[in-house]
């Protein structure tokens, strides 16, 4: 496989890939490189983070500090479509809370619109919304789950 491509300009799936591979090895300056400085994240409302978020270091502070804070992020796949309208990304892995070594599995598909070169828009959707919220109140809490805990009070 060839380097050339990447002499030239990259396409926005390259891009993408290049942001995925950041996030994967914990290289913030590399995701950094990859986001437009205007970004636009927005994350589901259930989620501690979510809402609309303006500009990289936004995003790296409230979003990736925030899910950093409670778990350990290991992203095990990430895949990539190019499309006339943009880029879909689907990424799975594993979160683990800091403080009760709960595993949750994470699976989330993007939709990202790249210009110039990096990542200017990103629309995130989780698999399970409210499953992952209440992941991120038990490790806040430092509650483990059990059998019931996703199950209505009596």
């Amino acid at each position: 496989m060839s380097n050339q491509s990447e002499s030239v300009t990259q396409s926005p799936a390259d891009v993408v890939r290049g942001l995925y591979d950041a996030l994967s090895k914990g290289d913030v300056p590399g995701v950094l490189a990859k986001l437009d400085p205007e970004v636009i994240v927005d994350e589901p409302n259930q989620l501690p983070y979510g809402g609309v978020h303006r500009g990289r270091e936004v995003f790296v502070q409230s979003i990736l500090g925030t899910m950093m804070g409670y778990a350990n992020v290991a992203i095990t796949d990430a895949e990539v479509f190019e499309g006339p309208t943009g880029v879909i990304g689907t990424l799975t892995g594993t979160l683990t809370a800091h403080t009760t070594g709960e595993d949750f599995p994470l699976t989330m598909v993007e939709i990202l619109q790249v210009e110039n070169g990096t990542v200017r828009k990103i629309d995130v959707y989780t698999k399970n919304p409210h499953e992952l919220a209440a992941f991120y109140a038990r490790a806040e809490a430092g509650a483990p789950a059990d059998d019931d805990s996703l199950q209505s009070p009596a």
